[in-house]
Parts: structure tokens; C-alpha cells; sequence
């Protein structure tokens, strides 16, 4: 069987080498596509074949996807959750340094500088008190949010010698294990504000971290803290970040978005969106997505979903391999079984997760499964997609 894959960016060649071209066919112009593969590109606008199953985003947010629509029709969503950490961590960690040091200021005021080398020793020495900063040991780093890039910043904090809070409702048993012992879990998010120097941001935009940075949070915070937001633009509310760095409260914000609201004020380094922005970050996300569609299509199996649950399970020798997509509502693996057990098909191993609305159930048969089952599954109530894998 030969698997059809539409990439609307251009994605690494390390990725699209995991996927063999004897069983693959991919490229941008790939018609009726099984899976979509992306980067940045805006699926929201696009009117997305039926025919997908699948769509891989070599990244870490989704902002991009149209995921809940998607979910509606069955359609699976991956990320790269942590294939660009390192790169992610250098430049918070490059740009605690830039502002505490106030080194953008101090390279703009040299480059200013005109004269004989004379003058400009003069200029340098009567200047340099104007960009007199700070050393990063023993200052607090509140770290919010505590995936793959969070832990990854703590932990580099905590090797510079600084104190570390920590908070994240939702940590992983996984990810609690990888943070250094000597994080301190803050309490509350006004509780790890107001105890910071500097205040960094690791997690997704929804509903809940809209504008989590305010103008009440930034108030709790030690006069000449620094807020640095490498995750997306919405989370901090830039009308009170331009407030308190114009009232002398906050020293510095340092971003990857940049706005006409800040983007030439002297106490705020904006970037281009380099957070991912390394060759080896756009090999690893381009890598884990190829590897994730590949197996998810060849086998039915799910890991790093941001919709559906993760669903792995070993197949079984010489049986047949059912992929279902359903609501989650009671009685749906029973009406399912039903149908297979009314054609004569014997169930040898069965994995059925479910995450918020959704569900997803993988079967494996003993006896071939026709067509006409499968469409006679679709047609339960509440099933999203059928396939045999």
C-alpha cells in the first residue's frame, strides 16, 4: 500500500528521508492525501481533503491547525512536543543575559559612537555607567509552565547558580522526574510573580493563559524584574508590559513577536520568532512528526497527540488491524464488538483510550475484515473514521 503525504512547508529532509519512497509518495502537490505535514503554514483558511487522516505539525504549538474542527471528523493531530527544547532554552537562557546586562543598549550606544579611537575611549568611559547591570546567581527565575522547554530552562537556571520557581498544575510524572530536586513549586501564579527577578513563560495559548502576564501580576513583582516570553505572543498583555516598563517598574521584556506597541521601546529586545529557528530544531521536529504519521498510518498507533489520546499496542501475529475514531459516550467499544462478533470475527486483543470528547479504539482480529464491515461500523452513531491499518 502506498501512503500519500501533502507537505505545506518545506520540511527537513532528515524527516522525509523516515519515510520510505517505495511506500510514500510526498511533495506538495500530492492529491486526496492520507496526512498533512506542516510547519508554520495556516490550515485554518484551507479547505482540508476528506481523505486525511492525519496531520503532523513539525513544532511544538498547533495555533496554526484547525484542531478542533479536525477532532470533529476523527482527523488526528501531532506535535514535535520537545524536539525543539535545547533551541528554545538557549535563547532564554542568551536573552536573561541580554537584559540583565542591558547588552542590546550598550552594543547600540557603541555603534553609535563616532571620533578617533581618543574620543571614543572618552565617549566609552563616560557612557558605560548608563548600562551598569546585574549578575544572574542568586536572582529568581519563575518558570511557568513545565513541558519539555520549561524544565529544560530550569534546570540550565539552577546551573547558573539562580533560584528557580516552578509552576505547572499539570506537570508530568514524566517531566517531574527530568526537573532538577531544587526547583521550589510556587503556590500560585501571584505567589511565583511576586517572589521573581524574572518571570519566563513555556506554555500553550488557549483560553486559560490569554494575557496570563497582566498589568495585576506585573504589579506583584520586584521593581526591575524582567518578563521574557518565548512561547506565543497572546500569553502577555502588551499594553501592560509597555505600561510598566514606561513607569520605571518593570527594566526589560524580551520576545519573539514583534509589535508596533514595542518593538522600538529601549527596554524591549524583540527577536524575528527564533525560538525553533536551529537547523538541528527543524531536523528533530521534522524527525519525531515523519516517524509519528508513519506509525500511526502503518499501524494505527498514537503518540504525541495534542486531540486524541496516546493509544499504542503491539500487534499481534497474523491478525487484522482495525483503526476507529469515536465520541466519547458510553456503550460505543460495545456496539462495536457487536458488529464484529454478528460477522463471525473473533476480537484477539483490544486498546480503547478516550481524552476529553474524544476516544480512539484499536481492535486486532483473527479473521479478515471486509470493507462492508468497516463502512457498516462508520455508520454507528458517534463514530468519527473507521479503517483497517
Amino acid at each position: 500500500m502506498t501512503y500519500r503525504i501533502q507537505t505545506l512547508n518545506n520540511i527537513s529532509n532528515r524527516g522525509l528521508e523516515r519515510l520510505p519512497k517505495e511506500r510514500y509518495e510526498v511533495g506538495t502537490d500530492v492529491k486526496s492525501p492520507d496526512a498533512i505535514m506542516l510547519r508554520s503554514a495556516d490550515m485554518h483558511s484551507l479547505e482540508i481533503p476528506s481523505s486525511v487522516l492525519a496531520v503532523g505539525r513539525a513544532g511544538a504549538g498547533t495555533n496554526n491547525v484547525p484542531v478542533a474542527n479536525l477532532s470533529k471528523r476523527g482527523v488526528v493531530v501531532f506535535n514535535a512536543p520537545g524536539a525543539n527544547a535545547n533551541a528554545v532554552k538557549e535563547l532564554v537562557l542568551a536573552s536573561l543575559f541580554l537584559a540583565a546586562r542591558n547588552i542590546p543598549q550598550a552594543w547600540n550606544f557603541a555603534r553609535q559612537l563616532s571620533g578617533d579611537d581618543k574620543s571614543i575611549d572618552e565617549q566609552t568611559e563616560k557612557g558605560k555607567k548608563n548600562f551598569v547591570g546585574f549578575e544572574l546567581p542568586g536572582r529568581v527565575l519563575g518558570v511557568i509552565g513545565l513541558g519539555a522547554i520549561g524544565v529544560e530552562v530550569a534546570n540550565s537556571a539552577r546551573a547558573l547558580g539562580m533560584k528557580v520557581l516552578g509552576y505547572d498544575p499539570q506537570i508530568t510524572v514524566q517531566r517531574a522526574w527530568q526537573l532538577s530536586a531544587d526547583v521550589e513549586q510556587a503556590v500560585s501564579l501571584e505567589d511565583l510573580f511576586a517572589r521573581s527577578d524574572a518571570v519566563t513563560v513555556h506554555v500553550p495559548l488557549n483560553d486559560h493563559t490569554k494575557a496570563l502576564v497582566n498589568a495585576e501580576r506585573l504589579k506583584l513583582m520586584k521593581k526591575g524584574g524582567i518578563v521574557l516570553n518565548f512561547s506565543r505572543a497572546g500569553i502577555v498583555d502588551d499594553k501592560a508590559i509597555v505600561a510598566s516598563l514606561d513607569a520605571g517598574h518593570l527594566h526589560a521584556y524580551v520576545n519573539d513577536f514583534p509589535k508596533n506597541s514595542y518593538k522600538d521601546n529601549p527596554r524591549v529586545v524583540t527577536l524575528p520568532h527564533l525560538g525553533a529557528s536551529t537547523g538541528e530544531a527543524e531536523e528533530n521536529c521534522a524527525i519525531m512528526v515523519a516517524d509519528q504519521l508513519r506509525e500511526f498510518l502503518e499501524h494505527g498507533n498514537i503518540r504525541n497527540s495534542v486531540n486524541f489520546p496516546e493509544a499504542v499496542l503491539p500487534r499481534v501475529p497474523n491478525t487484522t488491524r482495525i483503526s476507529i475514531a469515536n465520541s466519547n459516550v458510553p456503550n460505543m467499544v460495545g456496539q462495536i464488538s457487536t458488529c464484529l462478533a454478528t460477522a463471525g470475527i473473533n476480537i484477539a486483543d483490544l486498546l480503547n483510550k478516550s481524552r476529553g470528547e474524544v476516544a480512539y479504539t484499536l481492535i486486532d482480529t483473527d479473521d479478515a475484515v471486509s470493507e462492508e464491515l468497516i463502512a457498516k461500523i462508520r455508520r454507528i452513531d458517534g463514530v468519527l473514521s473507521a479503517r483497517l491499518v
